[in-house]
């Protein structure tokens, strides 16, 4: 049985963390507000990065933490799950990103604390050469995997391209499931994980950012068959941030599902009470990572599968 949850995860604590207007142009969910000055934002964010790893850690998770180094500035460091996945297998797969600042994160010191930490790389795919013909797929943040069930979820934006995510599943030996997903404007969703969720028998997902009804359609006869209970959020719920949590697993072998605190705050009694119906709920205040990085919680956290 392929494990969908593990209870290793791997987080870069930010040194430049700020507002990057390279991501900007397609990530609707960031922010800049003004009231914050960059130093100031920057202080904040590693305060809540500090916190966040303590609530994990406090659960039961066991959380591996790299220095983001001070140079060149990286300020969206602190979501390596983009460019980093670790699977069962021992496999390394790295990812082409779309904007420049961001491939500056790929980082082989980043990927020594997780093979420091135990895990086996038997083999590395590097499929950032496709950066060069403008191609993309940012890992997990393009990518929902259901590992039980060898698929891949993608809704198709600038950064998730479908030819690569075919060549992805091809070495991996998964199925993908792509569609289309735009936002209450019109503009494509920039990254799958922030409309869903998959856990070990659920899935949260914003079905109303789905607007061919035939795609929808699939997808949930696709969560049927595959034995996963949805649990809808709406568009405000996503903007939000949701549908961005992670399903993780602790030092008792108990499932938590990780979300942010305002992403707690939006969802009703009713959805808390179904989600709590599979798993726990663990929440933690990134305010300032989400506003002006435009990520939260499941950006935050690679999966290291040892």
């Amino acid at each position: 049985m392929r494990q969908q949850t593990t209870r290793h995860i791997l987080m870069v604590r930010p040194a430049n963390f700020g507002f990057n207007e390279e991501t900007a142009a397609n990530n609707a969910f960031q922010s800049r507000d003004g009231r914050l000055s960059p130093d100031a934002i920057r202080q904040k964010a590693v305060e809540e990065f500090d916190a966040f790893v303590e609530c994990l850690r406090t659960a039961g998770v066991h959380v591996l933490v790299a220095q983001d180094s001070e140079t060149p500035v990286k300020p969206d460091a602190v979501f390596p799950n983009n460019w980093a996945t670790f699977h069962q297998e021992g496999l390394l797969v790295t990812y082409p990103m779309y904007a420049p600042t961001r491939r500056r994160e790929r980082s082989d010191a980043v990927l020594q604390v997780a093979l420091d930490a135990g895990f086996r790389a038997d083999r590395r795919v590097q499929l950032e050469s496709s950066e060069a013909a403008e191609r993309y797929l940012e890992g997990t943040g393009s990518i929902i995997f259901d590992h039980q069930h060898r698929l891949a979820y993608a809704c198709l934006s600038p950064r998730t391209d479908a030819d690569l995510l075919d060549e992805l599943c091809r070495i991996l030996g998964y199925e993908k499931v792509v569609f289309h997903a735009v936002d209450a404007g019109g503009q494509d969703i920039y990254h799958t994980n922030v409309m869903m969720a998959m856990g070990e028998t659920f899935v949260v997902i914003c079905l109303d950012t789905v607007r061919d009804p035939l795609e929808r359609q699939m997808l949930e006869q696709r969560f049927r068959l595959t034995g996963k209970e949805i649990v809808a959020i709406s568009l405000d719920q996503m903007n939000a941030f949701a549908g961005n949590m992670l399903q993780v697993r602790n030092d008792r072998d108990e499932t938590l599902l990780v979300l942010s605190e305002q992403a707690f705050r939006a969802l009703s009694s009713e959805q808390i009470r179904l989600l709590e119906q599979h798993t726990r709920l663990l929440h933690c205040p990134i305010d300032t990572i989400e506003t002006y990085g435009g990520g939260s919680a499941r950006c935050m956290m690679a999966e290291v599968f040892m």
